[in-house]
């Protein structure tokens, strides 16, 4: 009987495309869900520091007066919690594993500066043509982008906590 299971197997197989591939010149598509390594992007970030605080492992450091985020990926236990306590959403999981690496050496990465709401990055302020009115305080405060407010979400995460982690986090967002 074992035989006829063998002998079944080996003719499906025959018809069947291969289960392996050739690694280094074919790949395959990483799997839903898979936890690879932290991903940031810098031009997001405003250094709020939520991340570095939430890290369970401390792999990740924030220096404001640097301007630098700075993450040691073999402390880095890919729990995602320092992902969902983003209050910018400027980090997420990247399926790909980080490569490979001799020296041990933590990724430092520069955040450059935040460009002010309302200003554009080629204008300077001496820019301004003559025929433009200033705009009321009233005016500038109804402009305001979103982004300023902390979303419905975040504030809920924060109502979760405790009375103290929760003033903490409502002082560094300048809730």
């Amino acid at each position: 009987m074992g035989a006829f299971k063998l002998g079944k197997m080996t003719f499906g197989s025959l018809f069947k495309k291969p289960e392996t591939v050739l690694y280094p010149v074919v790949t395959k598509p990483q799997p839903a869900g898979l936890k690879g390594h932290v991903a940031i992007e810098v031009n997001d970030c405003i250094l709020c520091g939520m991340c570095d605080r939430s890290c369970s492992t401390d792999c990740i450091t924030v220096d404001r007066q640097a301007r630098t985020w700075t993450i040691d990926r073999l402390q880095c236990v890919q729990c995602g919690y320092c992902i969902t306590v983003c209050p910018k959403k400027c980090l997420s999981m990247d399926p790909n594993y980080a490569p490979a690496t001799i020296v041990h050496e933590p990724d430092v990465f520069q955040v450059p500066e935040q460009e002010k709401a309302g200003k554009k990055a080629d204008e300077k302020p001496d820019d301004k043509p003559a025929t433009e009115k200033p705009v009321a305080a009233a005016d500038a405060k109804a402009e305001e982008p979103d982004e300023a407010k902390p979303d419905a979400q975040l504030m809920a995460l924060i109502g979760l906590m405790d009375d103290e982690k929760a003033a903490k986090v409502r002082s560094a967002l300048n809730v």
